[in-house]
């Protein structure tokens, strides 16, 4: 999947953080990262993988006004507000009286530490084998609906919708570059945790901090 980017990136770009941003959508700080790095990762979650078209509040906030490419408005301006900070609601995707899926907050937390404060072997883990570190939906007991659990054949500590099964076709690299640009966007915080939400973990709502809402991230 990578490949495409690694000669634009990795041979033809200098190490300048005007043209490693070339193609992010957002400001960048490349303070104390490897520049080629994160531009190969800008590259892979920008141009291949489509990341913010999942991880960004919902279609109608992706992009901003006046430059919306499905309006024909030109050229295309992302919403950088929004920009990877989670929160789109795919629904109850197991059915009525199972959770919704939301996605989650790729930014960096208060760590500096990108998706919710993962370390890379967690990063790597979860888009090698889908493992849901928030437990946000485990595996209903004897089939019994809560609201907060998914029925089988459901496997409720994995992440569902995300096509981690795809992503698991990247080198180590690639996931390295995608873990350094993330770390590179601006944090984003999360909003306050809607009423629904907060029912259906039995957690009362509040405000999220800056790339840790709990909503999209793990509880403090």
């Amino acid at each position: 999947m990578a490949r495409a980017c690694a000669p634009m990136i990795l041979e033809a770009m200098p190490r300048e953080s005007s043209r490693v941003s070339q193609i992010a959508p957002v400001p960048l700080n490349l303070k104390g990262k490897d520049p080629a790095l994160v531009g190969l990762g800008s590259c892979i979650v920008n141009a291949q993988a489509r990341c913010n078209d999942c991880h960004t509040l919902s279609p109608q906030a992706e992009y901003s006004p006046g430059g919306i490419p499905y309006f024909g408005q030109h050229p295309t301006i992302v919403n950088p507000a929004v920009y990877l900070g989670g929160g789109r609601d795919f629904g109850p995707v197991a059915g009525p009286g199972t959770p919704d899926i939301v996605s989650r907050n790729l930014t960096p937390d208060k760590t500096g530490l990108p998706e919710g404060g993962h370390t890379f072997a967690q990063f790597v883990d979860i888009m090698r084998n889908g493992t849901d570190y928030d437990h946000f939906h485990p595996t209903c007991v004897n089939g019994v609906l809560t609201g907060t659990c998914l029925p089988a054949p459901f496997d409720g500590a994995l992440l569902q919708i995300m096509p981690w099964p795809i992503l698991y076709n990247l080198t180590d690299h690639d996931l390295l570059a995608i873990y350094e640009y993330l770390s590179a966007v601006p944090c984003i915080a999360g909003p306050p945790r809607p009423q629904y939400f907060a029912q259906r973990l039995q957690v009362a709502p509040r405000s999220g901090q800056c790339g840790h809402d709990e909503r999209f991230h793990r509880p403090p």
